[in-house]
């Protein structure tokens, strides 16, 4: 089904070229003075020099054109040479029928899907997620639903760090704590216990001490590199206690992603592709990509159009240890090798982009990918407190991610229980959802790469461009159906009608543009499309609401165009925010 400005366009064109003009000026905008015109097209003023003719006879001559069109309700040329449009409502009303009747509301689905693979969440196993985990998961996880709906294959993998040095801190710490333990003994031949010597809580307060003596204590750090060189080699203690924290993190992170309706098909981390280092290292020595400099290897990939520095790609440091680039390269290889993507897109902080300017040029250079893969690179911005700061608590610290979510559900719970009775399960649950949304609409209303500051009043208010206020207009639609239900109707039985004027139509207008926003989204990366579209679709809807007559419409076969113009609506908004990570509740 094609988007409404093609169709709007197709028309102006027909009457372009009627009018012996070509057809190719006849493209439609979206009127950028509602009060003037719904549509508008300055294909007149483009054509003047071409035809050698004022641009208002142009437009004159086109707008005779269409006279009697069955799109159009108005074609005005105005001076120097605009042609100002309004549509028919039976020509809007057909289209929300195609949209009614087709899957995705006649979204389009691509000629050739793309095998997507998205690279987000990002957390160090054996610490916490914090706030600054927020954004790449929130991101992470609507860009893979958008793609998704879209008609694309996308896979999302959290790729965790549970290789490096830090685990071999944790593990140091650990020993520190409990130097009796079987695991680091090393003459120890037996079956290790199953269950982990450890909780999450105490496994999270290992990290920050251990770090903070490594900074402090030369031979800690030097036992710390030892504990870490004997994981990765494969001693069989220090394996076992590995698993252990890997099992112990993963649990407690699949219940945090969970709370935020974050979903991973793959849970893979460093630690999946460290045995295909060697190969992949020989690989790049062999055919001439990767040389020494300075006792390292690297892989040199600047290139002669470059105006700024870029440094080469390390590939092991001087004591031949890997880094970042050689685990990340790895996966891209290892992702090639058994899932063949047409794409590869990676969520993080947007200071990385250097980093990953380098990645994705020694992967080309060295043909880790085919010349067809597509790699994106979203790097987003920073969460900040009200001062303009990164958000902290209030005692100065890093917040943790579940105490955030928590702090913002109780808000919600507090605000519902204050405004009316509700049962206190379904008040929870409300509040839950509603937290959710405040949090993620939040998040993704901000164009992803720039910094944005966390207000908890603002976001979990029902006024505004919030979350809540699109829950809020989702739950008012859900409310009057279910009053007309209740009075003995149904929703099945529902028919549109040919829309009327003023805050209907510009209702069906905007219901119209669903499948360009959908679309502009999907192609940019980016969400935030999605949450302007429906902010403007819930204020569309609120206007009709106050306005018009729904369920005391004494002419029933009215009411019930309304009332389908209502189900339409709130599918649409449903569809949306499902998009965007979250969902609705029914009452509020």
């Amino acid at each position: 089904m094609k988007k409404i400005l093609d169709l709007i366009s197709e028309e102006v064109q027909k009457g372009f070229e009627k009018a012996g003009y070509a057809p190719e000026l006849g493209r439609v905008t979206i009127s950028n003075r509602p009060d003037l015109c719904e549509y508008q097209c300055n294909g007149a003023m483009a054509g003047a020099k071409q035809y050698k003719k004022a641009p208002i006879m142009i437009a004159n001559d086109v707008a005779a054109a269409l006279a009697g069109s069955e799109v159009f309700s108005k074609v005005a040329a105005v001076a120097p040479g605009f042609l100002n449009l309004d549509v028919r409502e039976a020509f809007l009303t057909s289209y929300l029928k195609g949209m009614e009747s087709h899957a995705k509301f006649g979204l389009e689905m691509p000629k050739n899907p793309e095998k997507v693979i998205i690279d987000y969440g990002g957390p160090n196993i054996a610490k916490p997620l914090h706030v600054g985990h927020l954004r790449s998961a929130v991101i992470g996880e609507s860009v893979k639903r958008i793609l998704r709906y879209c008609g694309h294959e996308v896979i999302g993998d959290i790729h965790m760090g549970d290789w490096g040095q830090p685990l071999g801190l944790v593990i140091t710490e650990l020993r520190e704590h409990q130097p009796d333990l079987i695991y680091f003994d090393e003459s120890y031949t037996g079956e290790y216990p199953k269950e982990a010597p450890f909780t999450v809580s105490e496994l999270e307060e290992l990290y920050p001490t251990a770090s903070k003596k490594s900074k402090e204590d030369e031979a800690y750090k030097a036992r710390a590199m030892e504990v870490t060189y004997k994981m990765q080699s494969g001693v069989r203690g220090y394996r076992a206690i590995w698993k252990h924290i890997l099992e112990v993190s993963v649990a407690d992170l699949r219940k945090n992603y969970a709370n935020l309706n974050v979903d991973f098909d793959l849970w893979k981390g460093e630690s999946d592709v460290h045995d295909l280092i060697p190969d992949m290292v020989a690989y790049m020595k062999e055919e001439g990509y990767a040389h020494e400099s300075e006792g390292a290897l690297v892989v040199d990939v600047k290139e002669d159009t470059d105006t700024k520095e870029i440094p080469p790609c390390m590939i092991l440091k001087s004591d031949g240890a890997a880094l970042y680039n050689t685990t990340d390269l790895a996966t891209i290889l290892e992702r090639m090798n058994t899932m063949h993507p047409d794409r590869l897109i990676y969520l993080t902080d947007k200071r990385q982009e250097l980093y990953f300017e380098q990645v994705f040029r020694c992967a080309r250079k060295t043909k880790l990918v085919t010349p067809k893969t597509r790699l994106d690179w979203i790097g987003f911005g920073t969460m900040n407190g009200k001062d303009g700061k990164p958000f902290k608590t209030r005692d100065g610290g890093v917040m943790r991610l579940d105490l955030l979510v928590k702090e913002t559900t109780d808000e919600m719970y507090r605000k519902i229980t204050e405004n009316r009775e509700m049962p206190e399960e379904e008040a929870k649950k409300t509040a839950k959802l509603i937290a959710l949304s405040a949090l993620k609409y939040g998040d993704l209303s901000n164009q992803a790469s720039k910094d944005y500051a966390f207000d908890i009043e603002r976001f979990t208010s029902f006024e505004g461009d919030t979350g809540p206020y699109i829950l809020y207009t989702i739950v008012r639609i859900k409310s009057i159906l279910a009053k007309f239900k209740e009075q003995g109707g149904s929703l099945a039985e529902l028919e549109l009608k040919d829309a009327g004027s003023g805050a209907e139509k510009a209702l069906v207008m905007q219901l119209t543009a669903f499948n360009s926003a959908m679309e502009g989204a999907c192609a940019e990366i980016a969400p935030h499309r999605i949450c302007a579209y429906i902010y403007d679709l819930a204020n569309a809807f609120n206007r009709f609401y106050h306005e018009t007559k729904i369920l005391a419409e004494e002419d029933n076969g009215k009411k019930e165009g309304l009332l389908a113009l209502l189900v339409l609506t709130r599918d649409v908004l449903e569809t949306c925010i499902d998009v965007l990570g979250f969902g609705a509740p029914e009452r509020m």
